[in-house]
């Protein structure tokens, strides 16, 4: 397992998302070969019941666990185990955690989502890779998972809609994520034949929209204006990456985002919990004004 990364701006870097498909592709390729389709929905039988995610009132966390960031670099020094980072995030009220679980570009595995959903209790946790496949999403649900990251960039619309219905038949949510305008034209009527985010309480998908472009990896947080008033106001919306102080959370949710979903902030803070606790308060105050 690698554990360097190319510095951003590389010719390897010219097109990260091109490059994590292929290799997602060939993970989903071995994977399958040491464990059929058929097998592993078997085995599915026996797994526990997803945890189901519930977006409260005010602005929720989704905190990440990542040991490796091609953008950012090693995060992991000075963490004794996943497990230990994954207490601290759901002491300071995380509504869910998103873990790592690509190989290569940040040094995760299905090992560590395993070791989260161990500690997580009713926490959902939530598989973020470069899913190409039906079969990843079920991996995922063997591994503990209760949700999945599925990335509009990544998938035409029949791709989409089969990942989305694989990950809904498994009562799993899905945080699906757009960039640009053209991503959100392609997955909006995906969405709307999938039926309601919400029901009986229960998330069954969420929009996110990244701030950073994936293709060349380069963040800019005025992104999450330009895009929110293309936005559905019947779905949760979840902003992706570029948040580093709690302040920001009340600039997102006057935007009509309710959640943001923060690794690298986490990951480097002395104290995560209260890292956390004091975004949630930031978001939650501008919630309600």
């Amino acid at each position: 397992m690698s554990r360097s990364a190319s510095p951003v701006g590389t010719a390897a870097d010219s097109d990260f998302l091109l490059g994590m498909a292929a290799a997602s592709r060939e993970r989903d390729a071995a994977a399958r070969a040491r464990l059929s389709d058929a097998q592993l929905r078997t085995q599915l039988l026996c797994v526990d019941a997803a945890r189901p995610l519930h977006v409260d009132v005010g602005f929720g966390v989704i905190a990440e666990l990542k040991k490796l960031s091609p953008a950012e670099g090693k995060l992991d020094d000075g963490l004794d185990s996943p497990a230990e980072q994954a207490s601290a995030y759901i002491e300071g009220g995380a509504a869910a955690l998103s873990v790592l679980t690509e190989p290569e570009r940040f040094a995760g595995s299905l090992d560590d989502l395993q070791a989260v959903v161990a500690v997580a209790g009713a926490t959902p946790v939530m598989r973020k890779d470069f899913l190409v496949s039906r079969y990843q999403v079920r991996e995922a649900r063997l591994a503990g998972a209760s949700g999945v990251l599925l990335i509009a960039a990544m998938l035409d619309a029949d791709q989409l809609e089969a990942m989305l219905a694989a990950t809904l038949e498994l009562d799993m949510f899905a945080l699906v994520e757009v960039f640009d305008e053209a991503d959100l034209e392609r997955c909006l009527p995906v969405l709307a034949r999938a039926g309601d985010a919400v029901t009986d309480g229960r998330c069954r998908y969420l929009l996110g929209v990244n701030c950073r472009d994936l293709r060349t990896l380069q963040v800019d947080f005025s992104h999450f204006t330009r895009m929110a008033p293309l936005l559905p106001a019947d779905i949760p919306l979840v902003a992706e990456s570029g948040l580093t102080e709690p302040a920001q959370a009340a600039e997102l949710a006057a935007l009509g985002y309710r959640i943001a979903l923060v690794g690298t902030a986490l990951m480097r803070s002395g104290e995560p919990a209260s890292a956390i606790a004091a975004i949630r308060k930031s978001g939650g105050a501008a919630s309600c004004t």
